[in-house]
């Protein structure tokens, strides 16, 4: 229950939804790494922003992100799907769907690279069929981020805007529920169980179909296999859409490096880490609930209390990645950072993740070498209230 008051000096959290700047509020935490703030939801929560700390509470299982779920605790803002789909990947190893969803998150999968070369050409093909300006966002972030997700669960591609248009919605920040949320997943569910029964269906929701014949899944009811397949569009589409919208935004704030990457195309792995350290994508804090009183820098935190890992403080912390403002293609430690968690809950996906984003960037700095800006970066309009930073449109020209 909110504690919050008139007179409440605590500070708002989250601070700026601007993704082309680092909230200013950030410098200020470095003396006070373990702080409290006043969440969306009107609870008080303790802000972890230095690097150590946050890896330490990301890595101690003293501090839970199942219960963060469990009713009456501290929340960051509503909760958008059901509270127990908040620890998936449990959920997930626990029925024993692991191996198969492992399995279809793997970058090296016969053709996949090549399939999203392909899909990246052809919507840059139809950039320059239709000319500059273009949204960036709209017309190649979003349709290469649901392409991808259509073709490991093995589902229509045609079905990409059914699923896409729940988003909206699903990752709202919210101080109280949400109804839309409710409606959305109750369809997207419907239709991932008729994907089950559906024999044209491959890849993942083919393989979570074909469990259903075994004794050994017997127990695991359709409407898990269709929360797998749910979970894994929305949750996977929303953070590498995310990254990689950002990452192009870093790109064009960075024109050196832009030239230098399409000029030697080689270097653009050995970019990621980087374009993911400074990466503003993440616009909420990585929830936790302390299981335990814990000792935590220079306070205590109670059992049941919430913490928020705040990932941009960590990734800019300057104790770690010395002038972290400054993008370094040398920095030797740029790919300890916390953009993909850590502990038990480290993102699966993380490769995949980072052969969608080189992929892409391949392919536009290529295409479309000198891509930038067609409106003044101040003219950008960042999405509220949502768990990423994203403009709402990225329009550029060529």
């Amino acid at each position: 229950m909110s504690t919050s008051t008139a007179t409440d000096t605590l500070p708002r959290f989250p601070f700026d939804a601007r993704g082309d700047r680092l909230p200013a509020e950030i410098d200020a935490l470095r003396a006070q790494p373990v702080r409290k703030v006043r969440t969306i939801a009107g609870d008080e929560a303790w802000l972890v922003s230095s690097y150590p700390l946050c890896k330490r509470v990301l890595e101690d299982e003293r501090f839970s992100l199942k219960d963060t779920s469990a009713p009456g605790v501290p929340r960051q803002y509503a909760l958008t799907i059901p509270p127990e789909v908040v620890n998936n990947m449990g959920n997930i190893t626990g029925a024993g769907l692991r191996k198969a969803v492992m399995k279809a998150l793997n970058p090296k999968a016969p053709g996949l690279r090549e399939w999203l070369g392909e899909l990246a050409h052809a919507l840059v093909d139809d950039l320059v069929a239709k000319g500059a300006p273009a949204d960036l966002r709209g017309d190649f972030t979003v349709p290469y981020s649901t392409g991808l997700h259509c073709r490991i669960l093995g589902i229509p591609q045609a079905d990409a805007p059914l699923l896409y248009r729940s988003l909206d919605i699903a990752f709202m920040n919210s101080a109280c529920p949400v109804t839309g949320a409710r409606l959305n997943w109750d369809r997207d569910i419907a239709y991932m169980v008729e994907r089950l029964d559906d024999p044209a269906v491959t890849g993942l929701m083919g393989e979570l179909a074909a469990l259903r014949g075994t004794p050994e899944y017997a127990h695991v009811p359709d409407e898990m296999l269709a929360t797998v397949g749910v979970t894994m569009f929305g949750a996977g589409v929303i953070s590498v859409m995310g990254f990689l919208t950002m990452a192009l935004v870093s790109l064009i704030q960075h024109p050196d490096l832009q030239q230098q990457l399409a000029a030697e195309p080689a270097l653009i792995p050995a970019a990621l880490d980087e374009l993911l350290r400074i990466n503003l994508s993440i616009a909420d804090g990585l929830p936790r609930i302390a299981r335990e009183d814990v000792t935590l820098g220079d306070v205590t935190v109670r059992a049941g209390e919430l913490l928020l890992v705040l990932v941009e403080g960590a990734n800019h912390d300057p104790d770690v990645f010395p002038d972290p403002l400054t993008f370094r293609l040398d920095r030797p430690n740029a790919g300890t950072h916390l953009s993909f968690g850590g502990g038990g809950h480290y993102c699966p996906a993380t490769a995949l993740g980072k052969a969608h984003a080189r992929t892409a960037i391949e392919v536009l700095l290529e295409r479309m070498p000198e891509f930038g800006l067609a409106v003044p970066m101040e003219q950008l309009v960042w999405r509220t209230g949502f768990m990423k930073r994203i403009p709402e449109r990225l329009p550029v020209a060529w």
